[in-house]
């Protein structure tokens, strides 16, 4: 690609760039290096016609003049009557790229990464730090001073560094950060960024190339814009991310009452200067394809944003008390020479430039230094482009896309569809062959011949045919089949040879853009196992993988113009307040950080939510473990709600590692527990065994000493019975002397009694015998009845001391 250049030396004062004359020569130059004719063709018009065509094929409405050219004889298509309508094999497989890429869902997050913001996360995570090397300690103080020492939660606590990073990741979640990911998005919401993210997926699969606009207006604020990559022009680039351009624009057909309003500086002679004098040829612009289009009422404006660079001049003067007084001055200042008071500082730094140009005209619309220019707070001296631009297979800036590979393949199904019908056309049915000879030498027996009608009738309707062998002079009869089928299959192998070409360009397709039949489902082999199905549909995401990273980058790209020119709402946008309590409606508590949210950097990245095959995965992994029992249910519902399948893996892997931790702990606990009840049991069953023996011992010595209180009680109730019974035969003794000696008395007295009675017996005796003597009685016996003898049953010797 030759490309020539035009522009004006960027080596010149600010103020000159800053002229009319400067920006007119900008406008013309880019005019000049798309919209010049080269060999019947410019640049513009050369995109815009293959931007066009490949849309058509995308859409199935491609042009059926080739088809026409390679059938026709001499351009003569009298003999054909085919439907020339195209096949739509290609907008099959653009919507299963688009529709499929465009259904992933993404969140954009925000890292504030501010010297505040760092401060604020390296204070948090030593915080954690400290916790955690410190947890002994603060655990010992609660318990013995009821002080907690703790600045973060305890129970959350990270408990290895790895746990930590994750820690970090999944819920350190700074507030001004909450308020820029929700600012980003409600702005994303407000433009209706989901239909523009269709829109680029659409161009970036059929054209391989997609663009958006960000802007600012104090009206509406910051408006996310889709951008007709067949209107843009830029300078030349071989990145497929356009980082090195110093141009970019887009042209617009605008009615002349739009025009008067964005440009209300322009006056009605002015504006009807420009419709007499607008001379643009259509053959040069986007008309040339469809002159219908044309329409007297509108213009072709040219908007563009040009990159240079500005310098920063400051006037250094010494004042009287040592002190360095600093003014602000243009780029052609120069201090004095030979004055050591003043000096001079400068820095160049990158700008923009607005403009606009009415095509095939002189009118600059509009040259001024755009306001509000996105930098890089990191940076300063850089700055953005308003345009977000992406060709993911561009090379020496030829673009290629999708569908540009498999046009060639879509015209050879074209081709093959019209040959097919052809074929159909010159297909003739089954026939029958009637021997109209051999009809005649049939006689049906009643008088009759076998007549044509008749023979065909019985045919058709039974199968059967009647013949002779033989005619009627008795030779051989060659027509004895009088009726026979005709098989025309000529045309049979010609249809099955252009169906397995139509099969065979369609596969082409398949391959060429590695969209299977996994993909799109149509055809699945019946007999292929489901994991090699998902596999085919893995690299077949894969082979599209350019077109959603593309995307993804036009989105962290809006997504960070919309983070620097949420700086200018704040700053300068009468909607201030509505769009800060429009990001309230979600979080009260960042309206205080959204006052302040200019002041703060962010870097901004895209988590892409995964897709079925990364869920299906890692809902395998989880099953997996469930099943080992390495983590709880509540961790599978942990790991089921983080959107990033990378960081679930992660924390998968921690939860696993802490409950196999936690398992081997309690099986070493589990097995001390045993044996310390083993030891428990053993020391128990020995304690008995002592207490055993001491409760006998204990037993024996009670007895010893019952037997040796029974003994002295015994001893003591002896001495006492003895002492009773010595008492008793002292008493007795006594009684018994007592009794002995009035026993001795008794005798004495008895003998003295007896005595006494014998004397007086004697005398008595005696007066009897006497008296006998003198009355001369009978003898008288005087014996005693038995009465008066003492036996020996009494004994006193059971009375005797034992």
């Amino acid at each position: 690609m030759v490309v020539k250049n035009y522009f004006p030396s960027q080596v010149v004062s600010d103020v000159e760039k800053m002229s009319y004359d400067y920006g007119l020569k900008v406008a013309k130059a880019i005019e000049a290096e798309w919209f010049h004719n080269e060999r019947g063709s410019n640049r513009y018009k050369t995109n815009h016609n293959n931007f066009h065509n490949l849309r058509l094929y995308a859409r199935g409405e491609q042009s059926i003049q080739k088809y026409k050219d390679e059938l026709s004889i001499n351009g003569d298509l009298s003999y054909l009557n085919l439907d020339w309508k195209p096949v739509p094999i290609i907008p099959k497989f653009v919507d299963i790229v688009v529709n499929g890429i465009a259904e992933r869902t993404y969140d954009v997050k925000a890292y504030s990464q501010d010297p505040n913001g760092v401060a604020k996360r390296t204070q948090y995570m030593e915080s954690i730090l400290t916790d955690m090397r410190t947890q002994e300690f603060n655990d010992y103080v609660g318990e013995a001073f009821g002080v907690d020492l703790y600045e973060n939660d305890k129970d959350t606590l990270p408990e290895s560094q790895e746990e930590l990073d994750l820690h970090m990741q999944l819920n350190y979640k700074q507030a001004v950060e909450i308020a820029e990911e929700q600012a980003i998005n409600t702005l994303l919401n407000g433009s209706n960024y989901e239909l523009t993210k269709k829109r680029f997926y659409y161009d970036l699969t059929v054209l391989g190339i997609g663009a958006v606009k960000t802007s600012f207006n104090t009206s509406e604020g910051v408006v996310v814009d889709y951008v007709d990559p067949a209107d843009l022009v830029y300078s030349y680039t071989e990145s497929p991310y356009f980082d090195d351009v110093y141009y970019v624009g887009e042209v617009k057909t605008i009615p002349i009452n739009e025009l008067a309003k964005q440009f209300p500086h322009l006056t009605p002679e002015d504006l009807e200067d420009i419709v007499k004098n607008k001379n643009y040829q259509s053959s040069n612009y986007n008309q040339g394809y469809n002159r219908s289009e044309q329409d007297t009422n509108k213009v072709q404006v040219l908007y563009f944003n040009y990159k240079t660079y500005m310098n920063e001049v400051y006037k250094v003067k010494e004042t009287g008390t040592g002190a360095d007084k600093i003014l602000s001055k243009d780029d052609t200042f120069n201090p004095p020479e030979g004055d050591g008071n003043f000096g001079k500082l400068q820095r160049s730094i990158e700008c923009l430039y607005d403009g606009a140009i009415i095509l095939g005209t002189d009118k600059l619309l509009k040259w001024e230094m755009a306001r509000n220019m996105m930098r890089p707070k990191s940076d300063f001296t850089k700055v953005k482009m308003n345009y977000s631009i992406v060709a993911p297979r561009m090379y020496k800036g030829r673009i290629e896309s999708l569908v540009q590979r498999i046009t060639g393949f879509a015209d050879m199904i074209q081709l093959t569809h019209l040959k097919l019908q052809q074929v159909l056309s010159r297909m003739v049915p089954d026939g029958v062959y009637l021997d109209a000879d051999g009809l005649a030498e049939i006689d049906l027996g009643n008088g009759t011949n076998y007549n044509p009608q008749e023979a065909l009738n019985m045919f058709f309707q039974t199968g059967s045919v009647i013949g002779r062998s033989f005619t009627s002079e008795g030779d051989m009869n060659p027509g004895k089949v009088p009726i026979q089928e005709i098989q025309s299959g000529s045309g049979g192998n010609k249809m099955q040879s252009l169906i397995g070409t139509y099969n065979y360009y369609l596969q082409m397709i398949r391959d060429v853009t590695g969209l299977n039949e996994a993909r799109d489902g149509s055809t699945p082999d019946k007999n292929a196992l489901v994991g090699i199905q998902k596999m085919a549909a893995a690299n077949s995401n894969t082979a599209t993988r350019h077109i959603l990273q593309s995307g993804l980058f036009l989105t962290k790209e809006v997504a960070e113009c919309l983070s620097l020119r949420i700086s200018d709402i704040i700053e300068y946008s009468p909607t201030k307040n509505a769009f800060i309590q429009a990001i309230g409606v979600h979080n009260v508590a960042t309206l205080e950080e959204m006052s302040n949210l200019h002041l703060y950097d962010f870097g901004i990245f895209i988590e892409l939510m995964p897709d079925e095959e990364e869920k299906a995965m890692l809902e395998n992994n989880i099953q997996m473990a469930l099943q080992q029992q390495n983590i709880e249910l509540e961790d599978a519902i942990d790991l089921r709600e983080i959107k990033s399948v990378k960081l679930a893996n992660q924390l998968l892997k921690l939860r696993r590692k802490k409950k196999i931790a936690r398992d081997q702990q309690l099986a070493q606990q589990n097995i001390q527990a045993q044996a310390q009840a083993n030891m428990q049991t053993q020391q128990a069953s020995a304690q008995l065994e002592v207490q055993k023996e001491q409760a006998k011992m204990q037993s024996e010595a009670q007895l010893e000493q019952m037997k040796a209180q029974l003994d002295a009680q015994k001893q003591a109730q002896e001495v006492e019975y003895k002492k009773q019974l010595m008492e008793l035969e002292f008493q007795m003794n006594m009684q018994l002397k007592q009794m002995e000696t009035q026993s001795v008395q008794a005798k004495e007295k008895e003998k003295e009694d007896r005595k006494d009675e014998r004397t007086r017996i004697q005398a008595s005796q005696q007066s009897e015998l006497i008296d006998q003597r003198k009355s001369e009685k009978p003898p008288k016996n005087f014996e005693s009845a038995g009465n008066d003898i003492l036996g020996g049953g009494f004994d006193l010797g059971s009375f005797d001391p034992r």
